[in-house]
C-alpha cells in the first residue's frame, strides 16, 4: 500500500543551507502568537535554542536519530523532498503539515510495516518543541544591528546599517549575526565540533522562505514504511554474511576438506 508515493511537487536540489534566513525567520516567528518578540529574542540570544508551539503553522515529528536520517534520504533520493529539519539532542525533527501529529500514528497502526517502525513522537496541537538557533555560528554584531538588518530586510533595503556592517547578503536571503569579515558566510557548514555550535542542535535543512513546503501524513508514512523496509534489508544481509561462511566451515568438516 504505502509503495504509493502521492503526487507531489519534487525539488531535485537537495537543500544545503544550515542557517535560517530572515524569511524563514519569519515563518517560523509566524508559530508563535508573539512573532515580533520571537524576533526580538533571536536578535539578543542569535546563539540560543528557542521553543515554538505546534499544530498552527506545522507539527513536528520526532525521530530516532538513524531512523530519522535515513526517512530524510528517502524523501530526497525517491520522494517529492523534505520541508525543515533539525537535529536536537540525538533526534531528527521533520516539520510536517498540521494535523500530520495525529493523523500519522493512525496511518502506521493499520500499516503493514508499521511495526518495524521505531516509536516516533508526533507534535502536534497543545504541545511545543525546541529548535536549533537560526545560525550555527555566534552573531559578532550588537543587537542593534541585528534589529537593523532585521528591519532592512523586510523593507528590501539592502545597504548597510549606519551603525556599520551587520551582515552580508547570500543567494537565499539575510541572516542574523552576519558580519562583512565573512563570519557566517553561507558557504560555512555546521560543525559539531566548533564550541559555538549547540551540541546536537542544528539545522539539517533550515527554512529559507516565508511559506515552505512540508510534507503530509501520507508522504510521512511512505518515507517511514521505505526507511523500515531498508532497515530489514540491512539486516538480513548482515545475518546472511554471517551465516553464509559458517556453512562453508560445517561442510568443509563434514566431507573432511
Amino acid at each position: 500500500m504505502s509503495d504509493w508515493l502521492p503526487e507531489t511537487p519534487r525539488n531535485l536540489a537537495f537543500p544545503t543551507t544550515a542557517y535560517v534566513t530572515l524569511a524563514g525567520a519569519d515563518w517560523l516567528a509566524s508559530a508563535s502568537p508573539h512573532p515580533e518578540g520571537m524576533h526580538m529574542l533571536w536578535a539578543e540570544h542569535p546563539a540560543a535554542p528557542s521553543v515554538l508551539p505546534c499544530g498552527g503553522v506545522f507539527d513536528v515529528i520526532n525521530a530516532p536519530a538513524l531512523f530519522g536520517r535515513r526517512m530524510v534520504d528517502r524523501l530526497w533520493s525517491a520522494g517529492p523532498g523534505s520541508g525543515p529539519v533539525a537535529t536536537h539532542r540525538g533526534r531528527i525533527l521533520l516539520f510536517a503539515t498540521p494535523g500530520t501529529a495525529q493523523r500519522l500514528p493512525a496511518l502506521l497502526a493499520w500499516e503493514e510495516w508499521g511495526s518495524a517502525v521505531p516509536p516516533l513522537m508526533c507534535h502536534g496541537s497543545g504541545d511545543a518543541v525546541t529548535v536549533p538557533p537560526l545560525h550555527p555560528r555566534p552573531r559578532t554584531a550588537g543587537a542593534g544591528t541585528a534589529r537593523a538588518v532585521r528591519a532592512q530586510g523586510r523593507t528590501g533595503d539592502r545597504r548597510e546599517p549606519a551603525d556599520g556592517p551587520g551582515y552580508v547578503e547570500s543567494g537565499a536571503g539575510l541572516g542574523y549575526g552576519w558580519t562583512a569579515s565573512g563570519a557566517g558566510h553561507p558557504g560555512d557548514r555546521a560543525d559539531p565540533g566548533d564550541p559555538a555550535t549547540p551540541t546536537g542542535s542544528r539545522w539539517l535543512v533550515a527554512p529559507d522562505v516565508r511559506a515552505p513546503w512540508l510534507p503530509g501524513p501520507d508522504i510521512l508514512l511512505w518515507a517511514c514504511v521505505r526507511a523500515a523496509r531498508s532497515v530489514l534489508g540491512a539486516d538480513r544481509e548482515t545475518a546472511r554474511a554471517h551465516h553464509e561462511p559458517a556453512a562453508q566451515g560445517v561442510d568443509a568438516a563434514l566431507t573432511g576438506g
